[in-house]
């Protein structure tokens, strides 16, 4: 921890970033703090973190809040990440719900993509089911019958993911050259994204801290890689609503490395290709564990 950072100031930060998002920065993770906030030094011509936090603490700066957690946030994302649970999506899932559409059980299919940073996950989503249904040559089922609401605390990457652009480096993680020449047209350095399938996802600003009551009832929730950056309690915590939000034999879609713990009270655990997904098969529970 460099001199600029005192003790003090790191511990106050690392306090006040877990009440607000949940987010843990442990002790050998300061210089995330270090070097993640230090831009505001030099914005407001401060001389130490103290300071940075007193103006924090005092409202001075009314958007303060909101760009010291802009910050912090991880926005770790790729197209199609893990490229099973694609499979699983297309080969198990979309048959499930394309059926469930044709017999009316239901009029539309609701996924949420949390922390979905600039939107690469929920477009992937849109992609999948659109590319799917053409291939399989679904005319009475279309990408309308699917409502993606995608979520992330952070303002900035949201308004990012809003725009449906993406620079060369970031259309290289992940995608595949099928779908981004299906999917999206070159302008100089830009690739944009097709309207259909940028206009079939809602984002929403939304802290995991808040009820999910707001968003409603889900038949499939992506999970992936949030949850590795939370206290165990807070963990505990979002898991017990997750289960609250998805539907009966609704489907909670975690990242391939992740290890969930004490699953069996609410979920079986179902893989296909390697890719693990589980249905609830209860309407409540107690005590879920990821990490």
């Amino acid at each position: 921890m460099s001199t600029n950072l005192s003790s003090q100031a790191f511990h106050l930060f690392q306090k006040y970033i877990e009440e607000q998002c949940g987010i843990v920065i442990r002790d050998e993770k300061a210089y995330l703090i270090e070097s993640r906030l230090s831009k505001f030094l030099i914005t407001f011509g401060l001389s130490s973190f103290d300071e940075l936090y007193r103006m924090l603490s005092q409202q001075k700066q009314t958007t303060l809040a909101e760009q010291i957690i802009d910050a912090i946030t991880t926005n770790e994302t790729l197209w199609f990440r893990d490229k099973t649970p694609w499979q699983a999506l297309e080969d198990k899932l979309l048959p499930e719900y394309i059926e469930q559409i044709r017999q009316g059980v239901c009029g539309k299919i609701r996924i949420w993509s949390a922390a979905c940073a600039t939107g690469q996950e929920p477009y992937s989503i849109a992609m999948c089911i659109d590319n799917y249904l053409a291939e399989q040559n679904i005319k009475d089922v279309t990408l309308d019958h699917f409502e993606i609401i995608a979520t992330d605390i952070s303002h900035t990457v949201l308004r990012m993911a809003k725009m449906g652009k993406y620079d060369n480096i970031s259309m290289v993680r992940g995608m595949q050259e099928s779908y981004r020449d299906k999917y999206f047209r070159q302008e100089g350095r830009i690739w944009l994204l097709d309207e259909k399938i940028k206009n079939s996802v809602q984002f929403r600003q939304f802290n995991l801290q808040n009820s999910f009551a707001s968003l409603g009832l889900f038949d499939v929730i992506f999970f992936r890689y949030v949850a590795i950056y939370f206290s165990e309690q807070f963990k505990e915590e979002v898991f017990r609503k997750i289960n609250k939000s998805l539907l009966l034999k609704g489907v909670l879609i975690l990242g391939n490395s992740e290890v969930f713990l004490d699953y069996k009270e609410c979920y079986e655990a179902e893989n296909y290709k390697n890719a693990n997904f589980y249905r609830v098969r209860s309407g409540s529970c107690e005590n879920i564990i990821s990490r």
